[in-house]
């Protein structure tokens, strides 16, 4: 059923131009299969992307935007700094997932807009660049995706 409902999202988004957004977890395989078989016509941005390698690979030939949350930032996140890496400035976004996937300092909290400089300091860092950088970047990549 989820696979069904993934392809009428996709057949929707193209219908009336619209990017989509996808959230995937322990789907990988499933996800990039039905994109390959579905293209979609205006791309769009994995949700709070997991760190899979393959994954990256595969969504930025296809197009999409990869956006990322706090987990980013936790101690034992062994290949954010690889997948940070792996996305080309231009197709980076962030976000807070909020209430959920606070970044550190502030793990286990409730999380807000507020917490969203922490995620894009650490991309900041991987991408050696300044914080007010990576800012101007994703909001110029958000407005690009969804035409704002």
């Amino acid at each position: 059923m989820q696979k069904e409902a993934f392809i009428k999202q996709i057949e929707l988004a193209n219908k009336y131009n619209l990017p989509i957004v996808i959230h995937t977890r322990e789907a990988v395989m499933d996800t990039l299969e039905i994109l390959k078989n579905h293209r979609v016509n205006k791309y769009g941005v994995f949700h709070c992307c997991p760190l899979n390698r393959e994954l990256v690979k595969e969504a930025l030939k296809l197009g999409f935007y990869i956006s990322f949350a706090g987990p980013i930032t936790f101690k034992n996140s062994k290949n954010a700094n690889e997948i940070i890496d792996m996305v080309p400035l231009d197709r980076i976004l962030i976000e807070t997932d909020s209430p959920y996937l606070s970044p550190e300092p502030n793990r286990g909290k409730r999380n807000d807009s507020r917490n969203v400089k922490y995620t894009a300091q650490k991309i900041a860092d991987v991408k050696n660049t300044e914080l007010d950088e990576i800012a101007k970047i994703t909001y110029e990549n958000a407005n690009r995706i969804f035409d704002i």
